[in-house]
């Protein structure tokens, strides 16, 4: 009676953590965005102060799916985080974890899919914050450099998408490993982990693991991008070094975890 209590409870606790992102990202884009776009000087304070926003309703969605007793976490070497400039890839086995990522991480920049800039719920963000849409082709590479360079912390997950179901992790995209070959950018890698597997790539939000579910994210020293550039290398055969490491480090780290849990 206790386990069936507590799993409706925390189905509850998931539907009232969706309503009320849901709720709170419409807010943003028809009540908090505009009021701060008329006290913004210029377009560049308007994004800056979305993205504190974001950050801030981020972390208050995780508080209320902790309070509700649908989450736990922990993250080592959060300090790592707290600089200017980084580019910072991650896994991505659930759909909190960019919640947490961001929520944790000063003046976030984020590769967007193009249909979040037209959804109703997510529009008023992205369109404030500056965030990078992914349809600009040719131009995102230097886009993501630009916003790097500017100061900014660019998250990225290489693997493009959630980690599908039964894997520990899916097969990395190249396009990250460009961004830092092509910017002489190093890398600031993030592993996450997540048990039981829940929100995962096509699972619905209703099917709660059958008990609540907790977040691991250790924020590893940086990988340096100059070793993949020596003795003459070409970029493409860099970027495609460095996403190999990438996925090295990444199923090394899970696979320990794992083992120690």
């Amino acid at each position: 009676m206790a386990d069936a209590f507590d799993r409706a409870w925390r189905t509850f606790g998931t539907a009232l953590s969706f309503i009320a992102f849901g709720v709170g990202g419409l807010l943003l884009r028809v009540l908090v965005f505009p009021l701060v776009g008329l006290f913004s000087r210029d377009r560049a304070t308007l994004e800056r102060r979305a993205r504190a926003l974001i950050r801030a309703s981020f972390a208050g969605h995780i508080r209320v799916m902790h309070g509700l007793g649908v989450m736990t976490f922990e993250i080592r070497g959060l300090e790592r985080l707290q600089r200017r400039g980084l580019l910072v890839l991650a896994n991505h086995p659930t759909l909190v974890d960019v919640v947490l990522l961001v929520s944790r991480l000063p003046d976030a920049d984020c590769v967007v899919k193009a249909r979040l800039a037209n959804n109703p719920f997510t529009r008023g963000p992205v369109r404030a914050t500056g965030y990078i849409c992914n349809d600009n082709g040719a131009g995102l590479v230097d886009d993501c450099i630009a916003s790097v360079r500017s100061g900014r912390n660019l998250l990225i997950f290489p693997e493009g998408t959630r980690t599908p179901a039964g894997e520990r992790l899916g097969p990395l995209q190249r396009g990250a490993a460009n961004i830092a070959v092509r910017g002489r950018l190093d890398v600031t890698p993030v592993v996450i982990r997540c048990e039981p597997r829940t929100l995962g790539k096509g699972e619905k939000w209703y099917r709660v693991p059958p008990r609540r579910f907790h977040l691991w994210m250790d924020v590893l020293p940086d990988l340096p991008v100059s070793p993949f550039l020596e003795d003459g290398v070409t970029e493409p055969l860099a970027a495609r070094r460095l996403t190999a490491a990438l996925g090295d480090i990444f199923r090394g780290e899970l696979l320990r975890a794992g083992a120690g849990h």
